[in-house]
């Protein structure tokens, strides 16, 4: 055991002695050197047999954050001692605030190194290095110096982005066969909104129908999915008829999902502007199922868990965001001097929606619940054309952008390399990597991707 804790401070054991820098033509040259070096080598020696731990053997701990926890206690909990994690604390200021970003279910790693005994916290060890997250692709990472002091800063998180590919056949609902192909929630409200300026889900999804899709997903360097991106292709398939969409990056900057023809596939306004609803009542004449009677049902209600967000389903200006009766929680938008649109029963408002603001297409204006006349949660949404209200769900919404000339022809190109890659995935393609964790960061920034400064 001796000669491998000297070997692992640089020194060597050989017949007859111990050399190192003091061995000229054979001999050792400083007699009193060599003392010195026996005596730490077995010092060492009865340290590593006493504690079970070799001194030179990095230790990696890593604890979860709990309801309740807070830094200091956590480190030392690990078995820092109070002082270093103290000083290691007072290195995040400006780059992570403890406050702010930690959070229940982070994973926070400690890497330790050998200390003499005697210290605070595990005798045998001294916190060398600490790594907490920041963002999915961002971490704080703590190092202690030579001197002995703390120095913290930000970095890029080594991930690998893959495009992969889902297909399936629809058995029950869109939203579980999606699932059971692997897409993520995340992803699955992502092709929601995408079609739903077009397909209602309600009605025109049938069992035996088809979706396929290309996406992208990041994951760390030991192999665990960390986050979802963006759809780069998609496709529904309905009653033997295809729906494929594109994702793609205009000349002008502007990124945006495109049928085969270049249509873009926003309207003016959303048919359905919340996620993962059941359509409970349609437009038209119907039983009230508070008061009894029969009237016009100016919209279409959307039955969905209390909470659920509700989206703007186009770009306008805020009318009314307040109660109205049997409304309950309302809100009227005004998208010009043609269109408005009204979402009722809400349980509350999303912040900054008042009376005089504005707001753009899919952002969250309120939240689902079942305020004045209401027998569940549910939204209530009307489409008002020249102030009259029409069925949402059968109006034809004024067209997004067209792409023409070399437009059309380099988005044309950008279809068949798409189509090339769906062929090529399977079910997963690297595509880039990150910078490595030597990367620093800004703070505030994020990490940036493969082929950009830093990597």
């Amino acid at each position: 055991m001796a000669g491998a804790v000297a070997a692992a401070i640089g020194i060597a054991v050989v017949a007859g002695g111990v050399t190192g820098a003091g061995k000229v033509a054979g001999f050792i040259r400083d007699f009193d050197a060599e003392r010195d070096v026996l005596a730490t080598v077995r010092a060492l020696t009865e340290w590593e047999a006493a504690t079970g731990l070799s001194p030179f053997v990095p230790v990696t701990r890593t604890v979860v954050v709990a309801r309740g926890d807070n830094l200091m206690e956590l480190l030392v909990r690990a078995g820092a001692g109070r002082g270093e994690a103290h000083a290691a604390i007072g290195s995040l200021s400006g780059v992570y605030d403890p406050r702010r970003n930690l959070s229940i279910g982070d994973r926070i790693t400690l890497t330790f190194g050998a200390a003499a005994p005697g210290g605070e916290g595990d005798p045998a060890l001294q916190l060398a290095r600490l790594d907490l997250p920041l963002a999915w692709d961002r971490k704080v990472a703590v190092r202690q110096t030579r001197d002995g002091r703390y120095w913290a800063e930000a970095l890029a998180v080594p991930l690998d982005r893959r495009v992969e590919r889902a297909t399936g056949t629809i058995t029950s609902s869109f939203y579980e066969s999606g699932a059971a192909a692997g897409l993520s929630p995340q992803l699955l409200n992502q092709l929601i909104r995408l079609y739903s300026f077009d397909v209602d889900f309600q009605r025109e999804i049938q069992e035996g129908d088809s979706f396929a899709a290309l996406y992208e997903r990041w994951y760390d360097k030991a192999g665990a999915a960390v986050r979802d991106g963006d759809v780069v292709y998609a496709r529904l398939t309905l009653g033997g008829s295809e729906l494929p969409l594109y994702r793609y990056e205009t000349g002008a900057g502007t990124l945006d999902w495109f049928n085969t023809k270049g249509e873009s596939v926003r309207k003016a306004l959303m048919r359905t502007p919340i996620d993962g609803a059941r359509l409970s009542s349609t437009f038209g004449p119907r039983r009230h199922p508070v008061l009894g009677f029969t009237h016009q049902h100016a919209g279409v209600d959307f039955a969905a868990p209390s909470g659920t967000p509700i989206y703007a389903a186009g770009d306008g200006r805020i009318v009314m965001a307040s109660s109205k009766g049997g409304y309950g929680n309302y809100v009227l938008l005004r998208h010009n001097t043609n269109w408005d649109t009204a979402y009722a029963h809400m349980k509350g408002f999303a912040r900054g929606i008042h009376q005089g603001g504005r707001v753009r297409q899919g952002d969250i204006i309120g939240y689902v619940g079942t305020t004045g006349m209401s027998t569940g949660p549910h939204l209530h949404y009307e489409v008002h054309r020249d102030g009259k209200p029409i069925n949402p769900l059968s109006v034809k919404m004024p067209s997004g952008e067209k792409l023409a000339g070399k437009e059309l022809e380099r988005f044309r190109r950008h279809v068949a390399a798409i189509d090339h890659l769906y062929e090529q995935a399977g079910s997963s393609l690297l595509m880039a990597k990150t910078c490595d964790d030597t990367a620093p960061l800004e703070e505030g920034s994020a990490a940036p991707a493969g082929g950009e400064k830093g990597c």
